[in-house]
């Protein structure tokens, strides 16, 4: 008989993903560059922005601790949290992670985290959150089932 597992069968940690499309953002500048200036308000925004989404994981994390269950994707979930940010967005860690990939790359004067964010998007929506998902209804049902029609998967 096959062992139960009791956690989402993400393919790529979330965190993973992220480098990979910033530093594919970093190699895109520089082997296709991109003929437009980054105006300096849009430079300037750009660590801004990547501080918003740093904070906006962090502010989830502590929403994490404080339910006593874990962000790892491979552990297993103790409860659904619906507390805090999670209020307004299913996943604001993977969307802090979306602003982080658009800000830090538009900080050092280029586009391509800009031009990355739909594919990250989809990316994340495949590789992960889809798994995630199955998970959480497989083993909340309604609860889950509840929430997610309540709250919108990104913003």
């Amino acid at each position: 008989m096959a062992e139960q597992k009791d956690h989402a069968d993400v393919k790529i940690p979330p965190p993973v993903l992220t480098l990979i499309h910033i530093g594919i953002a970093y190699a895109a500048k520089w082997l296709i560059p991109i003929p437009f200036a980054v105006p300096n308000i849009l430079r300037t925004i750009g660590l801004p922005l990547a501080a918003v989404g740093f904070l906006l994981a962090i502010g989830a994390f502590l929403e994490f601790r404080k339910a006593g269950t874990t962000v790892d994707p491979h552990g297993p979930v103790k409860s659904i949290v619906i507390s805090g940010v999670y209020r307004f967005t299913r996943n604001p860690i993977y969307l802090g992670f979306l602003l982080v990939l658009i800000g830090i790359p538009l900080n050092s004067g280029t586009y391509w985290g800009i031009l990355l964010a739909p594919v990250f998007i989809v990316s994340i929506n495949n590789l992960v959150i889809q798994h995630e998902e199955a998970y959480l209804e497989k083993k909340f049902g309604d609860v889950y089932a509840g929430y997610k029609s309540r709250v919108r998967r990104w913003i």
